[in-house]
């Protein structure tokens, strides 16, 4: 009778792992089902990811190869340099996996960046992602899903803008190649861009994407310059070039900020009574506006990029959302550096270090 009791014991205990087993799997199903769009997006990015991470080659391997020019030989050989003095001078992480090997985007874009906006209000609509937390956009290496995805916010009456990435950052966690892409900007834009991608590495700020940028921005840009002095020297014509060109950013970034303020302001008068045509056309006669007035900030056949735009296809809050987000805070981290540290780098660095990470 003992026996008989515990073999029934022993088989309602496989029947019940059994049932918790088809239970996980249903629900697991059910979940994966309810969260298909993410889930297949999960896929999509890994693929992508894959992509890269098969189709890199070794710096060693492509500085060998007699088919490469001597000129983007140069351009590699100048991203190590920029990265030994982002660690040696600036005291950013020292990441053996970060720029190792080099990978050819043929011509294309690597990433799609998706922003998304309230239609009347300045604010992202915020993507959250599991470990690393809220982003102001969502990424895509498929241009098609991206695409796809746009269509369907703008379906449920928001505001969309979609840019593509210059670089490839997974904060320092995986392997994170040079793109081809970078070896054909020039040198202060280039050491901007490695030393804000290192500044990603270093510190990590959680769910506040626009600090995060903002912080990695003022570092690049301050990097940069030194670098560039370190390099070739302050009366060289890339530092000139650089120096110059900033004058010219700091003009364009206050601008823009200002615009968002007026922006901000002018969604504050909308009224419930008004119709959504009455509301468009008083924003985006007013972004208009923002965008005609750059041409204040330039000196008269100025060669300065600017921001481009069509009347029939003005930018939207999410063009200005995504500029807020690498640009509404610069100020403050450069007061910060200038009067509490009174330009002391390290000690600035380890501040951020020790509140952020």
């Amino acid at each position: 009778m003992f026996l008989l009791r515990k073999q029934i014991q022993k088989r309602n205990r496989k029947r019940k792992i059994s049932i918790l087993f088809l239970l996980f799997f249903i629900s697991g199903g059910l979940l994966a089902y309810w969260q298909r769009d993410w889930v297949k997006w999960g896929v999509s990015m890994a693929k992508g990811g894959l992509n890269v991470a098969f189709n890199t080659r070794p710096l060693e391997e492509v500085l060998k190869d007699p088919a490469v020019p001597d000129s983007l030989k140069k351009r590699i050989e100048l991203i190590g340099e920029i990265k030994r003095f982002a660690i040696d001078s600036l005291g950013l992480k020292d990441n053996p996996k970060v720029y190792q090997t080099l990978f050819d985007q043929k011509g294309k874009p690597l990433v799609y960046l998706l922003t998304v906006a309230e239609k009347y209000e300045l604010k992202a609509h915020p993507f959250y992602f599991p470990l690393i937390g809220t982003f102001t956009y969502k990424g895509f290496f498929n241009e098609e899903m991206a695409k796809h995805e746009q269509l369907y916010w703008e379906s449920k009456g928001y505001d969309t803008d979609m840019g593509e990435g210059i670089a490839y950052s997974t904060l320092g966690w995986f392997p994170e190649p040079i793109l081809s892409s970078m070896l054909y900007y020039h040198d202060g834009k280039l050491a901007s861009l490695i030393i804000h991608e290192m500044t990603h590495g270093t510190i990590f700020v959680k769910d506040n994407h626009e600090l995060s940028e903002n912080m990695a921005n003022f570092i690049g840009d301050y990097g940069a310059m030194r670098f560039l002095n370190f390099k070739f020297g302050k009366r060289s014509h890339g530092y000139k070039r650089y120096e110059q060109g900033k004058v010219v950013r700091i003009k364009l970034v206050k601008h823009i900020n200002r615009g968002t303020l007026m922006l901000d302001s002018l969604y504050k008068t909308f009224s419930p009574e008004m119709t959504d045509k009455v509301k468009d056309s008083l924003k985006y006669h007013l972004i208009e506006s923002i965008l005609v007035k750059q041409d204040t900030l330039y000196k008269k056949n100025s060669k300065v990029s600017k921001f481009n735009f069509d009347k029939n296809n003005l930018p939207n809050d999410a063009f200005f959302v995504g500029f807020k987000t690498y640009n509404a805070k610069q100020n403050e981290f450069e007061e910060l550096f200038k009067k509490r540290f009174k330009g002391d780098f390290p000690k600035f660095l380890n501040f951020l270090k020790n509140k952020y990470n």
